[in-house]
């Protein structure tokens, strides 16, 4: 049965990266299988935080995309340059206001069934719950990222009582939400600590039909000016504070004399120009900074690498699951993750035997790493990850599946997609 779908969140395509890769798949999928579907969304920012062309952000904008089956509403934010944790505070409570205006229109138009609020921001739940208040309808609140936890724990925010308020706020919209649905198991394991209901996995996906092995990585190596023996470690996404990418310039520093290991940093955000200078600083050649590539040549860069890494901060490796894995191992990448024990990025990569581990924020360990992965070799991790990819992470599976439990009754509370290899709390 055909729905009618709305969906909150403040990020969707054309950015490549992050929640709104996924949230702008999402409902692409919905309108090309007959869903109506609409979308309150900004313009696009990320992660370069700066409006992209040909947006300006200074108005609302309505959108139609696959013969009207898709409605965009894009409403005007602000983008700061520099994102502190206050200016993000304004950038996020000018969306909340602008997207209500839109929730109001929503009012007088016919009934939507679901209503999707993807958190981050998190207060996108009370949208959601004002809509079904007045016209009912199913509130699913997708758990991207445990924003207020990150903010806290990177010490974006200082002050306790800001803290208690958010959290008040957030209990308030996970009890009274239908579904409340998440990523990976660890984030299960802490959402189901702040709510006393199913929580249902939905993770990240990828489509392992556009994202796939190729087998000349010497060709292609030869595309981005590299030389056949040159071992290509590449970091593909956002350059933010949560990266922690400035130990990787430090890596580089110790690498200096490997020549034939190159650091490759692909990718924008606020905290490049930073990485850059200090890179400039330490007179290294080892490190190359390039732009994010385009959709067309992507697969092609990502299969060029001979290592992919995936740094995350020790105290924000188990509140976000990095998106980029995803793509990563849809392509048979050898996945280099920076994630302490215990943590799902940890098991998950130890588990299926996908993945290089070593300690987040062990800078020793993380050249080490990079050292000995150009001296061994990597082909049945490489197998691993694609096979991974494609049982467990495909588009075609995870987003059918997860349609199908949503609509489900709440009675009924069927709320897994699959028992492998993430299994609920």
């Amino acid at each position: 049965m055909k729905k009618r779908i709305l969906v909150l969140g403040i990020n969707c395509f054309p950015e490549l990266t992050g929640i709104g890769k996924y949230t702008g798949e999402m409902i692409s999928w919905f309108a090309e299988n007959g869903h109506e579907t609409t979308i309150i969304t900004g313009f696009p920012y990320y992660p370069n935080w700066v409006v992209q062309k040909p947006y300006s952000g200074n108005f609302f904008k309505k959108e139609k995309m696959y013969d009207g089956k898709l409605n965009i509403y894009r409403c005007p934010l602000y983008v700061p340059a520099d994102p502190t944790g206050l200016k993000r505070l304004v950038h996020e409570a000018l969306f909340y206001f602008s997207a209500s205006l839109v929730i109001l229109l929503m009012l007088f138009k016919k009934k939507q069934d679901i209503i999707f609020a993807i958190a981050p921001p998190f207060h996108l739940g009370i949208l959601a719950l004002s809509y079904r208040l007045i016209r009912g309808g199913k509130v699913v609140y997708h758990v991207q990222d445990l924003q207020i936890e990150a903010a806290k724990d990177l010490g974006v925010l200082k002050s306790n009582w800001m803290f208690n308020v958010l959290f008040a706020i957030e209990r308030f919209i996970l009890k009274n939400v239908d579904v409340v649905s998440t990523i990976s198991q660890g984030m299960i394991a802490k959402v189901a600590k702040k709510v006393n209901k199913p929580i249902l996995f939905f993770p990240n996906w990828v489509d392992t039909e556009t994202f796939y092995p190729l087998d000349d990585r010497t060709a292609l190596k030869a595309k981005w000016g590299y030389q056949p023996d040159d071992h290509v470690v590449l970091y593909s996404g956002s350059i933010g504070f949560k990266q922690g990418l400035e130990g990787l310039i430090n890596v580089a520093e110790k690498l200096k004399d490997k020549v034939r290991i190159k650091i490759l940093i692909c990718g924008t955000g606020p905290h490049k120009e930073v990485l850059v200078q200090y890179a400039a600083e330490l007179g290294l050649t080892n490190v190359v900074f390039v732009p994010l590539q385009g959709f067309d040549v992507f697969n092609e860069f990502l299969n060029m690498a001979d290592v992919h890494l995936v740094l995350q901060k020790g105290d924000a490796s188990d509140l976000v699951m990095p998106s980029k894995l995803t793509t990563i191992l849809a392509v048979g990448g050898l996945a280099l993750v920076t994630a302490n024990e215990g943590t799902t990025l940890y098991e998950v990569i130890k588990e299926h035997r996908m993945g290089i581990i070593v300690k987040a924020e062990q800078e020793n360990l993380l050249a080490e790493a990079i050292l000995a992965s150009s001296e061994a070799n990597h082909d049945q991790t490489r197998l691993n990850a694609r096979r991974y990819a494609e049982k467990f992470l495909d588009k075609r599976n995870v987003l059918p599946q997860m349609l199908e439990n949503v609509s489900q009754s709440q009675e009924e509370k069927v709320y897994n997609l699959h028992t492998e290899p993430m299994k609920p709390a």
